[in-house]
Formats: structure tokens, C-alpha cells, sequence
């Protein structure tokens, strides 16, 4: 029994290994080539003869990184702010008020999540056009400040909160908001800040939406300056790899910075099933 277990515990890890260097091996090669020279590009060597770390600073002086990335930090932090409040508010309502339709209203603001995102792109384009945003920040950030997938996350942890809590809070003279304030919210630290992450990883990585939506390059968020390295000619494969590897870098470090705190809301939370 001890040798199956010990088979079984060998073969487990051995597959999570297999599946760390699997999702590894993106970074590994792009870290790689940001160190390569353009023959080494073209020739696919796979180690560099020698790391040129002269690409970093050729690919951050290749464009405006600078505005780009306050850009990026400006729409993200915005957008967490937004998604904080309406997530919060939204999802302690329906887990914790009494009203009707509730669960119907719930149901339908989840099936939302089954709406590709292409099908609102137009939409969406148009009543920022019509609304005068076009090309402003209020375009990058306003649309994004409601989620469906926070509010649930947020949902599931307050409904998690004991009764008792809320009866005392209501003996003491508190109200609805008063007991979010006072209670639920410091109770929920991990599930905030799990929502906070998600929400700026999501806005840090956004492309799409920004290409439309933005004209000028002192618009730009960071990925979509990227393409800068992308001309008619071709790709500068190294210099592009070089600017990833920076523009990785703020959400590496906020990762390692929260991730126990991240790991623990999010299996406090019903998303596990």
C-alpha cells in the first residue's frame, strides 16, 4: 500500500513538473531572445554567443516606454478603484439584502459572462464615440469599471460571513453600509485583494480595446506601444522580446508581493467549486 502511494504521490509531481516547464518554456524562450542579436534571431540559435542587455535599452529608447507605462499604471489603478467599489457594492447586495429577483437578476448578470466580447466591441465603440471619449482616458477605464466575474468572486465570500456578525452590528445601530464598511470589508481583505489583482492584470495586458479606442501615441498603454517593433520591413524579435521582459515586470512583482494573500482569497472564496 505505502509502495502504490508512494508511485502515485512520484507520478503526481512528476506531471505538475511537466506542466511547470511546459508553461515555463514561453518566458524562458522570450528571456533568450531578448539577449540575441538579430542574426541569432534569424538563424533560430537557440542560446545567445553573448547576452546583449544593450537591447533593453535600445527597445526602452525605441519609444515613448515611459509615457506608455504611466498610461498603463494610470488606466489600470483606475479601473481597480472602479471595479472595487461596484464589485463591493453589487455583491454585498445579493448576498446579504433581500429583494425581489434577486437570484433571477443574479442568474442574468452571470450569463453575461457567457457573451463574447467581440459581439459588445461595436457597441461599446459607438457610445464612447457618441459620448465625446474617444481617445481620452475616460474611454479606457470607464467601460471596464464593472465586473461581472468580481462580483461574483465577491459574492460567494460575503455570503460566507456569519449572521451573528450582522445581528450585533444591528444592535450596536449599524446599518447596511456602516456593517460593509466596519466588517465585511476587513473581513474580505484576501477576496479584495484577489479581485484587485485580477482586474490589474486584465487591464495591463489589455490591447484590443486601447488599439480602437486610442489615436494618439501619448494615449497608448504599454501594449499596445509594442507593436512599435512591428514595421513593414519586419520584426525586431529581440528588441520586442527585450520590451515584453519590462512590461512583465511590474505584474512579477506584484504577483510575489500578494500571493499569499491572493492564493488565500481565492480558496476562501465558492470558486473552487
Amino acid at each position: 500500500m505505502a509502495r502504490r502511494l508512494g508511485i502515485f504521490r512520484f507520478l503526481v509531481h512528476a506531471v505538475l513538473i511537466a506542466g511547470a516547464i511546459i508553461s515555463l518554456f514561453p518566458f524562458g524562450w522570450m528571456i533568450l531572445t531578448s539577449f540575441k542579436s538579430y542574426r541569432e534571431v534569424a538563424t533560430r540559435v537557440v542560446f545567445p554567443a553573448e547576452l546583449r542587455f544593450f537591447n533593453y535599452v535600445e527597445a526602452w529608447q525605441s519609444a515613448p516606454f515611459a509615457r506608455y507605462f504611466l498610461n498603463s499604471i494610470t488606466m489600470a489603478a483606475f479601473t481597480v478603484l472602479g471595479v472595487l467599489i461596484t464589485s463591493t457594492l453589487a455583491a454585498y447586495a445579493f448576498a446579504r439584502l433581500d429583494f425581489t429577483g434577486k437570484n433571477a437578476i443574479f442568474n442574468l448578470f452571470l450569463a453575461t459572462m457567457m457573451i463574447p466580447g467581440a459581439i459588445t466591441l461595436i457597441p461599446n465603440f459607438i457610445t464612447i464615440q457618441r459620448l465625446g471619449w474617444y481617445d481620452t482616458y475616460m474611454a479606457l477605464i470607464v467601460p471596464w469599471t464593472a465586473s461581472v466575474f468580481s462580483i461574483f468572486l465577491l459574492r460567494q465570500f460575503f455570503a460566507q460571513i456569519p449572521d451573528d456578525l450582522y445581528d450585533a452590528a444591528l444592535l450596536d445601530g449599524c446599518g447596511h453600509l456602516r456593517f460593509l464598511v466596519s466588517i465585511v470589508l476587513p473581513l474580505s481583505r484576501a477576496a479584495l485583494l484577489s479581485v484587485a489583482l485580477f482586474t490589474f492584470i486584465g487591464s495591463w495586458n489589455a490591447f484590443q480595446w486601447p488599439l480602437i479606442v486610442t489615436a494618439r501615441e501619448s494615449m497608448r498603454p504599454i501594449q499596445v506601444g509594442l507593436a512599435v517593433f512591428t514595421r513593414e520591413a519586419g520584426t525586431d524579435t529581440q528588441l520586442l522580446m527585450a520590451a515584453a521582459a519590462i512590461t512583465i515586470l511590474p505584474i512579477v512583482a506584484l504577483y510575489f508581493l500578494v500571493q499569499n494573500t491572493f492564493i488565500e482569497g481565492i480558496a476562501s472564496t465558492g470558486i473552487r467549486g
